[in-house]
């Protein structure tokens, strides 16, 4: 028996006649009277008895519905599933990010993330770049927002909106007074500084050359949370990422765009050997769609 034939069959069984079973078919009757002899004649059973105008299920007949009856729970169970699956429920998101991003930019990604699929769980990490590349391409994560370039031919990095450089430096400091700081503003006062063999000191340093700039430094971090915490303690104003800046704001810390300040890519990273989930799509484009917010927010 083919699918059709077994759906006409469970009708006219449900139904009780082929009248009924042909209206919840929307078909003709004489097309049910037809597909049952059909199915008869293929198998050889007499799957009904006409009895003053009524069908009358045989034996044969209803041990065959049970087994019918057994396939429409396994379709409905399968579309139970699917229809799990669309909604998050069983679905797992392992999200890796850098530092800076994983202060407020992924948050607000996976919040939205969480908002479209409430049954979904998610499972974030952060991690430096080379750490990234190691569990994507072991594949003991779904997708990674870095703000690093990665280069390695078993993953896709695909830019997915920009960072740039903010000033930040103690809430009531003469600074707050500007909408956006020149170099020669934030290079004048005294200095937190990345180490030079970070990623951000190599930028900020390159930074600086281009400005003819040698900055006063007398506090010395690795990362841009210690730089901002320092900063708001009244140690000295930093140069960070404005991802950094934006999510380590309190009442103690203010930031400022730096005018004209070169813009880095930011980067969805997955791996090329899997195909991409429904959520990890949609937590692209939410993070996409952040830093696009982000961006005006800083406009």
């Amino acid at each position: 028996m083919n699918l059709r034939q077994i759906e006409v069959f469970r009708a006219v069984m449900l139904a009780g006649s082929v009248t009924d079973a042909a209206r919840s078919l929307h078909v003709s009757q004489p097309g049910i009277s037809r597909m049952l002899s059909h199915i008869e004649l293929q198998l050889g059973l007499r799957l009904f008895e006409r009895r003053k105008g009524k069908l009358q299920a045989t034996p044969e007949a209803q041990a065959l519905f049970a087994e019918v009856e057994q396939v429409y729970r396994g379709v409905a169970r399968i579309d139970d599933c699917a229809q799990a699956l669309k909604s998050g429920k069983m679905l797992t998101l392992r999200v890796l990010c850098s530092p800076s991003t994983g202060l407020d930019m992924v948050p607000r990604a996976l919040t939205a993330l969480g908002r479209e699929f409430p049954a979904a769980r998610f499972y974030v990490e952060v991690l430096m770049a080379r750490d990234m590349v190691k569990r994507l391409a072991a594949h003991e994560a779904d997708v990674a927002i870095s703000t690093l370039a990665i280069d390695d031919p078993l993953l896709n990095a695909r830019p997915i909106g920009q960072w740039t450089l903010a000033g930040v430096f103690p809430k009531g400091h003469p600074l707050e007074a500007r909408r956006t700081l020149k170099p020669a503003d934030i290079l004048g006062e005294r200095m937190i500084a990345f180490s030079p063999d970070t990623p951000q000191g190599r930028i900020i340093a390159d930074w600086c050359l281009q400005h003819g700039c040698q900055p006063d430094a007398q506090t010395e971090v690795r990362a841009g949370q210690t730089a901002c915490a320092l900063a708001a303690a009244g140690a000295g104003v930093a140069i960070v990422d404005d991802l950094t800046a934006r999510g380590c704001m309190t009442d103690r810390l203010s930031f400022r765009p730096i005018l004209k300040a070169p813009s880095f890519d930011v980067f969805a990273v997955t791996n090329d050997n899997f195909a991409a989930s429904l959520l990890t799509g949609r937590f692209i484009m939410h993070a996409e769609a952040t830093l696009r917010q982000l961006k005006n927010e800083r406009a």
